[in-house]
């Protein structure tokens, strides 16, 4: 059995650890890049979406402006999974689903769902971004495709988006940050300036085919 901790306030550290574990353990599940662990840049990715997370669990506190909450699923101390979204301001039904993951061993047994219950319980308006694979399962919780957003397909709860505003943090410098920029350093110093192109270059074709396999699948949808 497990079971549901909602915050809207700074949750324990030692949730904040694991949630973040989660998050570099599971990158290329939750991430819209969702790069393959064998790509070179893989690692920059981990921190930079880590280092997101890390960020959002901190404006929990309010410090930062933007409204976010997080249901996390428990077994004792273990997290089994965790949903991390942003209400949307003027809109007291809306929220956008930024980032939920389940443990491996621990998926396939309702804990995703049951996470997702607990959100719509109170926000019944949700908007997220999947995978094409993750579609029917967020379809069997209420969801139904809306369109293409990039690399992933964009879902709601109902036929419409919300009028209301969603505060996001501007998370770009990460990317440019001296953490990733010695990141990358230590990758070329390892592996090499020709290897690191090629990743850069597997990485944007894999960005042109998820964004392609997007397209085609919202265009094949039934009218």
């Amino acid at each position: 059995m497990y079971s549901l901790t909602r915050y809207t306030t700074p949750c324990p550290e030692p949730i904040n650890a694991q949630v973040l574990q989660m998050v570099v353990d599971n990158l290329t599940d939750i991430s819209s890049v969702a790069l393959p662990p064998s790509n070179l840049l893989y690692n920059i990715y981990q921190y930079a979406i880590g280092f997101e997370v890390h960020l959002y669990l901190e404006a929990l506190d309010g410090s930062k402006g933007i409204a976010v909450e997080l249901v996390v699923a428990t077994d004792a101390e273990n997290l089994l999974g965790f949903c991390l979204y942003l209400p949307v301001k003027d809109d007291p039904q809306a929220c956008g689903i930024a980032f939920m993951a389940v443990q491996v061993g621990h998926r396939r047994q309702g804990v995703a769902r049951a996470m997702m219950r607990d959100v719509l319980s109170r926000y019944p308006h949700a908007e997220l971004a999947c995978s094409v694979e993750k579609v029917p399962a967020f379809e069997r919780m209420g969801f139904q495709v809306r369109g293409a957003r990039g690399t992933q397909v964009l879902m709601n709860t109902r036929d419409y988006g919300t009028d209301g505003l969603m505060g996001v943090l501007d998370v770009a410098s990460i990317y440019s940050s001296l953490e990733v920029r010695q990141i990358h350093t230590y990758l070329l110093q390892k592996h090499g300036k020709r290897a690191m192109l090629d990743a850069e270059k597997q990485r944007d074709r894999h960005l042109d085919q998820l964004t392609r396999k997007v397209r085609l699948f919202v265009q094949n949808l039934p009218a």
